[in-house]
């Protein structure tokens, strides 16, 4: 059977390790005569490595460098775009969006029924959200074009389009023919 030690103890012996370390070892570093071996040894480098050994380490060096300005140069470039950015962004104004909603088909067919007494010699008919005013005979224009409009005037906050509108004997069995799409604008709060 092998038994491990547990972490602690582990612990422990690294706290002794570190407690037995000569810190006074160390001092030999910050000493004046370390200075002064550092001033020989960067002295005698070029003897004891070779020319081309510190030239290759100068363009090594010189190249880091470079990469390293033109980074820092390139850096100060994207913060002023962002910040250019972030200005134009700031005097964007913020636009409401505007779309149309279909009406409700009830209110429609509500509608559709109290005009229908109003203007008894024409066809009117609701499908969903459109309207179609249909006559056999030019002689109700007058009335066509009094529901047409009463049909724009309806609702409250409707937007109606015509998808068709024909007038006269081209139109074939109804020479008085229109289809009405009735819309709500809705306006949304910018995002």
């Amino acid at each position: 059977m092998d038994f491990k030690k547990p972490d602690i103890s582990r612990q422990l012996d690294s706290l002794k390790s570190l407690q037995s370390f000569d810190w006074r070892s160390l001092q030999k570093f910050t000493s004046p005569k370390a200075a002064e071996d550092l001033n020989h040894f960067l002295e005698a480098l070029p003897q004891n490595a070779g020319k081309t050994m510190l030239i290759a380490t100068a363009v090594a060096w010189g190249a880091a460098g470079f990469l390293g300005l033109y980074t820092t140069v390139q850096i100060q470039k994207l913060t002023e775009l962002r910040a250019e950015l972030e200005e134009a962004q700031a005097l964007q104004p913020i636009v409401p969006k505007i779309k149309d909603v279909a009406v409700n088909p009830k209110e429609v067919q509500e509608f559709e029924k109290k005009i229908k007494d109003t203007y008894q010699n024409l066809s009117i008919r609701s499908n969903g959200a459109s309207i179609a005013i249909t006559s056999q005979s030019t002689a109700q224009f007058a009335q066509f074009r009094e529901a047409v409009g009463h049909v724009q005037n309806g609702g409250s906050g409707w937007r109606v389009n015509i998808d068709r509108l024909c007038v006269g004997r081209e139109c074939g069995q109804n020479p008085l023919a229109a289809s009405l799409k009735i819309n709500k604008v809705s306006v949304d709060k910018p995002g």
